[in-house]
């Protein structure tokens, strides 16, 4: 079963059939959905749409009804497998550490988007979980530390951010800690925020989205590896989609923005409100070819075979197809 037009043959089927995923195209996922409502309005739906971001009533309840239910089994597991662990230590049960979703993807793919309908949808289940969604853009190192480190052009690359302090942070969600903070990012003044935290409460579902929450653990100075961010999942989101599609998206977004955001004095890219259309499609391009290109071809899109489940998306934004991995 493929999403891209059937065109396997020969040594690729064998492939197909030993992949560690289950393949569905659009259809056959949506077709998951029949059963359930969609808990969300069509209202609620425009006010979670991003900046410019194809996403409609159907897309919700073709893509994201079906991934909704499918989490909700998961999170069904593990509290189930939470009490039974329990019991069998002889412990009085304690609440369980929340359920953590980490969401990766390229700059520019509709992460955001993804973290937000999700969390309104695990919100609306009828246990009306409490669901937290942090971007790990706050764990970015402030701009004045960037460029110490000389990496200011490399913001968003895996050494840009604070590994530790995000490890940290998820250590102890998973620690099961009544109270977890973490630092804001403002994409207005393109900086972390200081002082501005946001306080986690003992929620029951936490999203951590993030350009490479997947990562693998970096080998160490002595030649051991260490823990990182994924190994705290409970489930994984990789959105994905051709990168000359997300390269164009990206334009887009720049040219948008600089209609909108870039256009307020206290925008960090106020600079480039000036820029002629021409200009401006020139500069985005180069800010994609150099940072952003390079950082998901070297970094993101590598460990997207991590993710337990990848949502593919086409030149106009909407999901094709959907891997889950087998279990």
């Amino acid at each position: 079963m493929s999403g891209n037009g059937g065109h396997h043959h020969g040594s690729e089927d064998l492939g197909r059939e030993t992949s560690p995923y289950i393949e569905l195209d659009r259809s056959a996922w949506a077709a998951l959905a029949q059963e359930t409502e969609s808990p969300l309005t069509a209202d609620e739906v425009r006010r979670l749409r991003g900046l410019g971001d194809q996403l409609d009533l159907e897309e919700v309840e073709e893509v994201y009804l079906p991934l909704s239910r499918l989490l909700s089994l998961y999170v069904e597991s593990a509290g189930r497998l939470h009490r039974q662990q329990e019991d069998f230590l002889h412990r009085r049960v304690p609440p369980r550490t929340p359920f953590v979703i980490g969401l990766a993807g390229s700059v520019a793919v509709g992460k955001s988007t993804t973290a937000r309908v999700l969390q309104q949808m695990l919100a609306h289940w009828p246990e009306h979980p409490n669901v937290a969604l942090v971007t790990t853009d706050g764990f970015l190192y402030p701009n004045a530390e960037l460029e110490r480190r000389g990496l200011l052009q490399r913001k968003g690359f895996p050494e840009s951010y604070d590994r530790r302090a995000l490890l940290r942070f998820v250590v102890d969600i998973k620690s099961g800690k009544d109270e977890v903070e973490a630092p804001t990012y403002s994409h207005l003044v393109y900086d972390v925020v200081p002082d501005q935290k946001v306080v986690i409460n003992r929620p029951d579902i936490v999203i951590i989205e993030g350009l490479n929450v997947l990562q693998p653990a970096r080998t160490r100075d002595d030649g051991r590896t260490g823990l990182t961010l994924s190994d705290f999942f409970d489930f994984s989101v990789y959105v994905d989609a051709g990168t000359g599609h997300i390269r164009s998206w990206y334009v887009d977004r720049f040219l948008r923005l600089r209609e909108t955001a870039f256009r307020d004095p206290g925008s960090y890219f106020s600079k480039y409100a000036g820029l002629t259309e021409e200009e401006a499609v020139a500069e985005a391009e180069r800010i994609w070819d150099t940072i952003n290109g390079p950082n998901l071809s070297q970094n993101i899109l590598p460990t997207r075979s991590r993710a337990t489940l990848v949502l593919r998306k086409d030149r106009d934004h909407s999901v094709r197809y959907v891997r889950v991995r087998k279990l």
